[in-house]
């Protein structure tokens, strides 16, 4: 079904705060629309309303048809006890409510005394399970988990997942649907190389509209074909028309133009106002002179001093009727910045870690054997797909896995600083600035809120347990954490994951002046060309290729 989505003065938030309004927006078969804005932005709000799972403080969402099969597919952090691969997949693609809703229906129809529109409730179900591609899931899943790489039947417990094999099965779900409208919300997450590519070849493969949040700029940039920025700095929403590419340029040339009207206004203002200031000095400085020199019987002298100054005043009045006609221009509002930097421990060892014939066995996975060294000052980025062993290979080098065979040693002096991507780098059953202080003990109280406070986390979310945090307030904790500690080995697992874009972008900043060794483990492709790296690790198979990288 060709459908279509439109808002009309839409605004979204809470009830004591608005994110975002005045947006108007149509969403057409064939449009992707991307959403950015930094965190808080009111991005995932949006999809909310957009989805009718929020009411929208003002403004209309419509579709056309009026019953398009509208599609959300939230970030989903926490996998449901018991429930299985299938039930996850059907509970997705929106199967499962069209299952129920129909057989509801049938079991209404089918009573001794059934309502006068049980028949049209019915055959509307039933129109809708149809729709939603319910009849032959069943048999379309297993051959897309092996499609996917996902060794697990349907009949697999979520909970008994990795990260990569829940992403995987997230993207299986996406791929099955059968909307008439697509809304995602951080769809790239835990995605890997090959898992982006089947996703992007699915969103540009779409005949129906979609809309999506991401912070994958590679991602944004391969498959938008509209943007609509959320910008709470300034408090105002913008939709450009092309690319995320071309919308970068657009917005940067908006930021520039808005500044240059700001300072041109605010330099004729000040140039009128020190003009009006000088011609009321020059009025009052004649009428005393007028009455110094002029004595009281020379009428034709206080005559010509009075229209003097009168002219002076009239000049003063003319000055501020101009100040009084300038229209105003509002200074562009700063947007908050996320001021990262990665504290630096001293020097440790020339080689920090060493794998050595190093082998280790995980269930049916092996890893190894690998020989490999990381040295001081080496920055070196891990790719590889998702299972292949690269969370292995950290944890060999870091001495937290004994290897079953060979040699795995840490340097002496070094000081490890890590995002993992559990991000279970502070206790997870104590409120946050209590876990900081615990991490940090020499770090006073108070330097502990103003740090944390700097990475956007105030005091509702210092004083919540670690365990109760979104995914990119941990991150952000994480982040904190490095700047906090000296370090001279910076480990970090897919960091990006759950970062907003100006976050991301303050990293690469971070990465760029710190000095220390580095292992980035990433899908974020854009990040492994902006961040500067001397070697690439390649893990395939639980076997690691290297390479050295041409200087940046």
């Amino acid at each position: 079904m060709n459908a279509n989505l439109v808002t009309k003065n839409l605004a979204g938030g809470h009830a004591h705060r608005i994110l975002f309004e005045s947006l108007d927006l149509t969403v057409a078969p064939g449009d992707v629309v991307g959403v950015v804005g930094a965190n808080g932005a009111g991005k995932t709000t949006l999809l909310r309303i957009l989805a009718g799972d929020l009411d929208p403080l003002d403004g209309s969402v419509s579709t056309a048809p009026s019953d398009a099969f509208v599609g959300w597919l939230p970030q989903e952090h926490e996998r449901v006890a018991g429930e299985t691969v299938g039930h996850y997949v059907a509970r997705r693609t929106g199967a499962a409510v069209a299952t129920a809703a129909m057989e509801q229906a049938a079991v209404a129809l089918g009573a001794d005394d059934p309502a006068e529109d049980a028949g049209d409730a019915y055959a509307h179900s039933l129109d809708h399970w149809l729709v939603s591609g319910a009849p032959d899931l069943d048999d379309r899943l297993p051959p897309m988990l092996a499609d996917l790489g996902l060794d697990v039947g349907p009949d697999a417990l979520m909970t008994s997942l990795s990260g990569g094999q829940a992403a995987r099965a997230a993207l299986a779900a996406l791929l099955l649907s059968r909307f008439d409208m697509v809304l995602l919300d951080e769809p790239t997450n835990d995605l890997d190389l090959a898992g982006l590519e089947r996703l992007e070849g699915f969103v540009r493969g779409l005949r129906t509209g979609a809309v999506l949040v991401s912070h994958d700029r590679e991602f944004l940039s391969r498959v938008v074909t509209r943007i609509v920025e959320l910008d709470l700095a300034q408090h105002h929403v913008a939709v450009y028309d092309g690319g995320y590419d071309a919308f970068l340029e657009e917005r940067a040339v908006a930021r520039r133009h808005a500044r240059e009207a700001y300072e041109e206004f605010a330099d004729t203002k000040a140039d009128l106002v020190n003009r009006a200031r000088t011609q009321r000095e020059w009025s009052s400085q004649g009428v005393r002179n007028a009455i110094k020199k002029a004595p009281d019987n020379d009428k034709i002298r206080r005559k010509a001093s009075a229209e003097s100054s009168e002219k002076q005043a009239q000049k003063v009045r003319q000055m501020e009727s101009r100040i009084a006609r300038l229209k105003d221009v509002e200074e562009p509002r700063k947007e908050w910045a996320l001021r990262f930097t990665i504290g630096s421990a001293p020097r440790s060892s020339s080689v920090l870690a060493t794998l050595d014939e190093a082998t280790a066995s995980l269930g049916r996975f092996t890893f190894g054997p690998a020989s490999l060294q990381a040295g001081a000052g080496d920055r070196i980025g891990v790719t590889g797909p998702n299972g292949a062993g690269k969370t292995t290979l950290l944890r060999l080098l870091l001495g937290r896995l004994a290897p079953v065979t060979g040699r795995a040693s840490l340097g002496t002096s070094v000081a490890v600083g890590e995002i993992d991507q559990a991000r279970t780098g502070l206790a997870e059953d104590l409120p946050l600035g209590t876990a900081f202080e615990t991490a940090i003990p020499q770090m006073p109280p108070a330097d502990v809120r103003t740090l944390l406070a700097k990475f956007g986390l105030k005091a509702e979310e210092v004083t919540s347990l670690v365990g109760r945090l979104s995914p990119g307030e941990r991150t952000r904790a994480a982040m904190a954490l490095l700047q906090a500690r000296g370090v001279n080995l910076l480990v970090l697992d897919e960091p990006t994951n759950h970062l907003d874009l100006p976050a991301i972008e303050q990293l690469e900043g971070a990465l760029e002046s710190y000095e220390g060794a580095l292992l980035l483990v990433s899908h974020d492709r854009r990040l492994l060309d902006n961040v500067r790296l001397d070697q690439r690790w390649h893990v395939q198979n639980g076997q690691v290729t290297t390479h050295r990288r041409a200087a940046q």
